[in-house]
């Protein structure tokens, strides 16, 4: 099931408020319906720092990941239901339990109404295994009909309009974002889309031809489960495959899109997007899908749209049907009966990610919930789960790392004064989110029932394009948030230039109120200094204080910092994971960068908030090692293989174990910590030493 939303820019999600530690909204509607409660002793522990987990067989400065988590990582394979398993799983894994205990209360509730309805409708008909097992395939059965029934340009590309319009796009992702020259302003957004593999280069690097073949023969099961006979679904796999790998050459690869944030944004006028796709006429995709004609539009990645546009003239309607047959069973199958489900994770969790056994239904039904209606379920969670003193020491945090910036961009050498002023203006305009929103989105008009699962679903997800497309043309609603309350994540927003703390994040051992300084600024501070950095990234730096994408760099500061970031992309480069995967360091620059200028940053933090205090010397370790220690946990995790490998193909993050080391070795107070001589890996020198922000 395509799910058509708004364009989620590498770096942008969507606009947020600051949450406030009373929430109106939410006490009004506890008020008016049984109180949800939590049973804490049901909640798995979350993942703290512990001395004993620490390897002295090695040496912090030769393998400061092996010699903070080595031990842990050993002692702690990963859950059969997972494909990697760390810091930021065990705290999902939380959060999962907090909401598994209020959608069966939800579920329970009959009788519920607004969000808490939504919830237990989801809930109720996504548990019950019988009814959908009952049902087989026939919820889509008019969907398979009306894609039998094509014929010809014209018949498919009404099926494209009108499939899209409920919110299934099969193409391209399609929705409103800000203006990139008017961020307070709301437009539309088609970029590309309609690949089922994770990346275009899927579809032609070398090494990936076994995943290709497995997907060819996954395709072919799918048509087969939805009715075709084996030897037509094995050749219309082979058709759907040419025609995703024709898709995928006129693609962007997600290594592209992540280092050039400007491939989103090419404002074109309807009439030059009828142009450039004369089978596929935007003036009538407008119309179709009841917004109105806008003066412009971001037509983003255009060569991809005129390579289908190409496709619609010159492909046999039969191949068009074979594609849109596979992609709308396939994209259903996760809500369908046991055999679909099946084969959904045979391939893209068992073969692509190596996971070893299929997430329990409970598990799966919370995501689905997350997927459709995530902040109503953060309304339930945020009730039992936040409380109002982590909002205090977070905003405490916050402008502790927004002063240690300022004065890091103020005492950089390497920058001239009419850059840094900006870049300081920059800063001063950051706006901060730290809970959950003080405005809560609304969701009347969504109909849900106790009747079937997918139609909960189909539902939700038509109601949330509608809601999506309603923004066209509208100011930017800056109450909004891009991730639920219940996310164990954190984002920076370019276009709103605001940095987003979702609440369940803020637990050990990123953050805890008890906790000393130095824990707190090497797990979560780290993390706040990470998304302020992210506003001084490769792409974040290309948008200003207002969230405008403008340029506000001098040539020869331009210059001086694509050098100190080419530094970056080297070091990175140059590391090799156990089974000789080499690292991107391109793709991966923006965290990289993030991470070393929030992590310099969370440093200079703590130290100015302990100046003047004795050093504990906790545990026999300095106040110092400790915070780097508590950086490294926070990056502990173990991956399958498989997820390995297609994490280093297709994540913007270095993984876990290199995002551990690899800021920290540029840092001097770290080889003061620990006592490292020059030469040693986690003392990085001269050259190849690194400093941005």
């Amino acid at each position: 099931m395509r799910k058509t939303q708004a364009l989620l820019l590498p770096l942008a999600i969507a606009a947020a408020l600051a949450a406030c530690s009373k929430d109106d909204t939410a006490a009004t509607q506890a008020d008016a319906a049984p109180a949800l409660t939590l049973d804490e002793s049901k909640l798995p522990p979350v993942n703290r720092f512990d001395l004993a987990d620490l390897d002295e067989t090695k040496q912090a400065c030769d393998d400061f990941a092996g010699y903070a988590n080595g031990k842990w990582l050993a002692a702690n394979p990963i859950p059969g239901d997972r494909t990697s398993w760390g810091a930021f799983e065990m705290l999902d894994e939380r959060s999962n339990a907090i909401q598994q205990q209020l959608a069966e209360q939800a579920g329970a509730d009959t009788a519920a109404t607004g969000v808490k309805k939504i919830v237990g409708d989801l809930w109720a008909t996504g548990m019950d295994e019988a009814k959908i097992n009952a049902q087989g395939i026939q919820p889509l059965a008019a969907d398979l009909a009306a894609i039998d029934a094509l014929s010809d340009t014209a018949s498919i590309v009404e099926y494209l309009r009108t499939t899209a319009a409920k919110g299934g796009n099969f193409l391209f992702d399609f929705g409103a974002e800000a203006d990139f020259q008017d961020p307070d302003l709301n437009i539309a957004y088609a970029s590309q889309g309609g690949l089922g593999l994770p990346d275009s280069k899927y579809y032609t690097d070398a090494d990936k031809q076994e995943i290709r073949e497995k997907y060819v023969a996954h395709i072919a099961r799918i048509l087969e489960l939805s009715g075709v006979d084996a030897a037509a679904a094995q050749e219309q796999a082979q058709q759907v495959m040419a025609f995703e790998t024709r898709l995928a050459k006129a693609s962007k690869s997600r290594e592209d899109l992540s280092r050039d944030v400007s491939l989103y944004y090419n404002p074109v006028s309807l009439a030059d997007a009828d142009a450039l796709t004369p089978n596929f006429p935007w003036s009538k995709f407008f119309e179709s899908q009841g917004v109105a004609a806008p003066q412009q539009f971001s037509l983003a990645m255009p060569d991809f749209h005129r390579e289908v546009d190409k496709a619609l003239a010159d492909t046999d309607p039969s191949v068009w049907k074979a594609y849109l047959r596979f992609h709308t069973v396939d994209g259903a199958a996760p809500f369908l009966s046991d055999e679909f489900v099946q084969e959904n994770f045979n391939f893209y969790s068992a073969t692509l990610r190596g996971q070893k056994e299929m997430k329990p239904r409970w598990k799966r039904v919370l995501g689905t919930i997350n997927n459709q209606a995530g902040e109503a379920l953060g309304q339930l969670y945020v009730q039992v789960a936040f409380p109002a003193e982590s909002k205090a020491k977070m905003e405490a945090l916050v402008a502790n790392l927004g002063q240690a910036l300022e004065a890091r961009i103020q005492n950089l050498e390497w920058m001239s004064e009419e850059t840094k002023a900006k870049a300081l203006a920059k800063n001063a305009a950051f706006t901060t989110k730290i809970g959950y929103p003080d405005k809560w989105r609304e969701w009347d008009g969504l109909e849900t029932s106790r009747e079937s699962y997918i139609g909960n679903v189909l539902a939700a997800q038509e109601f949330n394009y509608r809601w999506n497309l309603s923004k066209i043309g509208q100011p930017v609603d800056k109450t909004e948030w891009g991730m639920p309350p219940q996310m164990v994540n954190a984002y920076y927003n370019p276009l709103q230039n605001e940095i987003v703390f979702p609440a369940a994040i803020l637990q050990p051992p990123f953050f805890d109120p008890q906790a000393s300084d130095e824990m707190n600024y090497g797990g979560i501070g780290a993390v706040i200094g990470h998304e302020m950095t992210h506003g001084y990234d490769d792409q974040g730096s290309r948008f200003g204080a207002t969230g405008k994408f403008e340029n506000w760099w001098t040539p020869a500061d331009a210059e001086g910092f694509a050098a100190r970031t080419g530094k970056l992309v080297e070091q990175f480069n140059g590391y090799t994971t156990a089974d000789g995967q080499k690292i991107n360091g391109r793709h991966t620059l923006g965290e990289n960068i993030a991470d070393l200028g929030g992590l310099a940053t969370a440093y200079d933090a703590m130290k100015k908030a302990t100046e003047g205090q004795p050093d504990p010397m906790t545990d026999g370790l300095t106040r110092d090692q400790r915070f780097f220690l508590n950086w490294a946990t926070v990056w502990r995790r173990n991956f399958t293989p498989e997820e390995l490998k297609t994490r280093i193909a297709t994540d913007e993050h270095a993984p876990a174990q290199f995002r551990a080391i690899g800021a920290p070795s540029n840092l001097p107070a770290f080889a003061a910590a620990f006592k490292c001589e020059p030469g040693q890996p986690m003392s990085r020198q001269g050259d190849a030493q690194v400093v941005i922000w």
